[in-house]
């Protein structure tokens, strides 16, 4: 009975890793955001349920015969990624930049009003009923003893969710574009004054921030 317990455990906290790396991705961008721009970005869950549309829709008309696989999954991925970081070029460029410098209740009111926008947009053309993703992997269920199961999808989205995170890592920490974006976050008055491309930063974040979104839908 102990044992079991102890199994069951085990695959609750696999189970909760995989779920959580997806949520670490989501909120990875919503940090970003929030870091350089104290803004509150309501609509960054709404860009994530894009993400996962752009990925359905990419598999069922543009692949539409495609076998599961790497190859597969990559570009579902990377239409994922490429269609938010789009949706976050348009939302940053056209609701937020105009009001930079505006009372933040302005900002805050077109953050809700933006996730609204997408909402029921989503409504409007994807519908409302449920849709579910077809597998874009080969799907493989490892026994790694007792009544422990690690899904392969599991595996899939541990690895990827890691690759992600040590590129932005890396990105934040060891390139001048991180070096300007943590300047902003500090002060954007300030790295402004020094040379500082402010809006090529906050857009680029924005991007990184709707890719991330994307890669987790």
């Amino acid at each position: 009975h102990k044992e079991t317990r102890v199994n069951e455990f085990i695959q609750h906290t696999i189970n909760g890793l995989a779920l959580g790396s997806i949520y670490a991705l989501i909120a990875l961008g919503y940090t970003m955001v929030f870091g350089v721009l104290q803004l509150i970005n309501f609509a960054h869950g709404d860009i994530f349920m894009v993400g996962s549309f752009i990925g359905l829709y990419f598999i069922r008309f543009v692949i539409p015969n495609a076998e599961p696989s790497i190859f597969t999954a990559i570009m579902v991925l990377l239409a994922a990624m490429v269609g938010s970081a789009i949706i976050g070029v348009i939302i940053e460029k056209f609701a937020y930049r105009p009001l930079r410098k505006a009372p933040r209740i302005h900002i805050l009111i077109t953050a809700i009003g933006v996730s609204l926008f997408l909402e029921y947009g989503g409504q409007l053309v994807f519908g409302a009923s449920p849709q579910f993703f077809p597998d874009i992997l080969p799907r493989k269920l490892i026994d790694i003893g007792g009544d422990i199961i690690l899904d392969s999808n599991q595996l899939t989205i541990f690895v990827m969710s890691f690759v992600l995170m040590q590129i932005l890592s890396f990105l934040v920490f060891k390139t001048q574009f991180g070096r300007s974006m943590r300047a902003i976050s500090h002060s954007l008055e300030t790295a402004n004054l020094i040379g500082i491309n402010v809006n090529r930063v906050i857009l680029i974040t924005f991007i990184i921030g709707s890719a991330l979104a994307g890669a987790a839908g």
